[in-house]
This record gives structure tokens, C-alpha cells and sequence, in this order.
């Protein structure tokens, strides 16, 4: 049996260019949903799993997700001294008990070589890759990596993978996977990049959540890139299939539904779900939200 995992690796160096202008000066990761920034929604589920130490493979113009989760004594000194101390809670995240790192990934060569980038902070252990522009389940509540890692646990070495159903007609937008049977948890036959509806074999879509082994380095560094000159982890995980190692996949639950902050259709979905679930405003959203509607009639 393997030991437990408590690394992360978060890539953060996208460049958002699907949300300009709004991703110009600061990233994507860094748009609010509702009360936080999408990544730190990553962080806290990240936390929530076990998760100890969390690696940020960042880019240029990233520095602001560094800050976040650095402490801000000025900014705590500030609200004491004028009476907002109320306000104290909202920062109650800095003190969670993980450790951050950050290493830059120089060029936008694709989610493959951003792991490579990770790799002496990685070394020879398993890690848990979290994609930071996508949140699970509302309010980053998803346990599925909990899932991965027991899965990971009982099958080591192995690849592990999260999984949603999604339309047949979304899954060239997606790597799609074939399992070897049905349930929450299965053994992968086969990966396929963005298949058309015809070839998908499967509608369960590789979705946002991954644990690695160190196998994985070795992998990316012997496939090519694509034809955007990108090198996708994807190829990496279907070269390691094909040489023997098991690839497993776990389903998300239902109420892990993936929020992808890609682009604005997506952003402005995933805000408005937020906002409409808000513990302290759900209510006021909501009214708004309807008489919005009523006008529109």
C-alpha cells in the first residue's frame, strides 16, 4: 500500500486570453466567483483533501496570486485600527496550514510542460495536479481527490484521472476516455484528444483533477508537441497506458459539478451559481435575478 499524498501542483500561467479584457492585467485565476478569487477555491479544496504543500507553476504578471496567500499584517492592522475587525474572518485563509511554492513556467508550452516544471519540486513522488481555473463542486466543496488518492493508494503505481459525463455534442472540446466498465471507478482502456461525436469512444470527460506518478516526467519529455507546439499531458498519460501502467478514472459525484472559468460564458455562469447560493445574500440575489427577468419580458 502507498503512502498517503500531500503535494499539489497548481498551473497558474495560462495566459486568459479568451476573457480579455478582463484577464489584461491580472489573472484569470485571480476573477472572483462569487466572494473569492476562482483559485482560491482551489486552494481551500485542495486543504480539505489533505493536501500539505501546494507548488504554483505561474507565468508572467502573476505575482497577485503570490500575494494572496501571503499574510497582510497592513492590511490586518488597518481594519483594527478602524474598527472593522468583523472584516478579520474574510482573511481567515492565510492561516491555513499548507505550504505555497512557486516556480515560473517561462513559455506557454502547453499543460505538459508545466508539470515538467514542477518536476524537482515533484521528484520521485506521487502528486495531485489541480487545474486553477476550474473549481469543483459549489464552493470548491468536491472530495473527489480524497477518492483519487485512496484509488491511488490500493493501485500504485498507476495514473488516476476525474471524470464527468458531459453532451455528446461537447466532447471535442475534451479528452475522452473509455473505461473498462461502469461505476464511480474504473480502469481506462483508451484516452482520446477531442474526438469528433462520431469516434468518442465514451462520453466521460477528463475533467480538471489528475494524481501523477513520477513516472510521468519521463513520459512528457519522450512525446512531441501538438500542432500548436504545445505539449499535452494527455499524450504523456496515453504513452504510459500503452507501456502497461494502469490508468484509472473516478467519476465526479453530483454535487461536484465543475465550474471552468475559461471563458466568459462559463465565468459568468459559474458567478451568477455563486452568487445565487450565497449564505448571506442568496436571498437579495434572487430577487434581483427575477425582477431582472420580469423587465425582460
Amino acid at each position: 500500500m502507498s503512502e498517503d499524498i500531500h503535494v499539489a501542483v497548481i498551473p497558474v500561467a495560462g495566459l486568459g486570453t479568451r476573457l480579455l479584457p478582463a484577464t489584461k492585467s491580472q489573472p484569470k485565476e485571480m476573477l472572483p466567483v462569487g466572494r473569492k478569487p476562482v483559485v482560491q477555491y482551489v486552494v481551500e479544496e485542495m486543504e480539505k483533501n489533505g493536501i500539505k504543500q501546494i507548488l504554483f507553476v505561474t507565468g508572467r504578471d502573476k505575482t497577485s496570486i503570490e500575494n494572496h496567500f501571503d499574510f497582510d499584517h497592513e492590511l490586518v492592522r488597518t481594519l483594527r485600527e478602524n474598527g472593522k475587525e468583523e472584516l478579520l474572518s474574510e482573511l481567515e485563509y492565510e492561516r491555513m496550514r499548507l505550504q505555497f511554492f512557486f516556480t515560473r513556467q517561462r513559455r506557454p508550452k502547453g499543460l505538459g510542460d508545466a508539470i515538467l516544471c514542477a518536476q524537482h519540486f515533484t521528484g520521485d513522488r506521487p502528486f495531485v495536479v489541480a487545474l486553477g481555473d476550474s473549481v469543483l463542486g459549489m464552493h470548491g466543496s468536491a472530495t473527489v481527490v480524497s477518492r483519487m488518492v485512496e484509488t491511488y493508494r490500493r493501485n500504485a503505481p498507476c495514473v488516476v484521472i476525474a471524470l464527468r459525463e458531459v453532451s455528446l455534442e461537447k466532447v471535442s472540446r475534451y479528452g475522452i476516455v473509455e473505461p473498462a466498465s461502469e461505476g464511480p471507478i474504473s480502469l481506462i482502456r483508451n484516452l482520446v484528444e477531442k474526438p469528433s461525436p462520431e469516434a468518442a469512444p465514451s462520453r466521460l470527460a477528463i475533467t480538471a483533477r489528475y494524481i501523477l506518478p513520477a513516472a510521468i516526467h519521463d513520459a512528457i519529455e519522450r512525446i512531441q508537441p501538438d500542432r500548436h507546439g504545445e505539449i499535452q499531458l494527455t499524450d504523456a498519460i496515453q504513452l504510459l497506458l500503452k507501456e502497461g501502467m494502469p490508468v484509472y478514472g473516478v467519476r465526479l459525484g453530483p454535487e461536484e459539478k465543475r465550474y471552468d472559468v475559461g471563458n466568459f460564458q462559463s465565468y459568468f455562469e459559474a458567478f451568477l451559481e455563486f452568487a445565487w447560493n450565497d449564505p448571506q445574500l442568496s436571498g437579495e440575489v434572487k430577487r434581483m435575478i427575477q425582477e431582472l427577468l420580469r423587465e425582460d419580458r
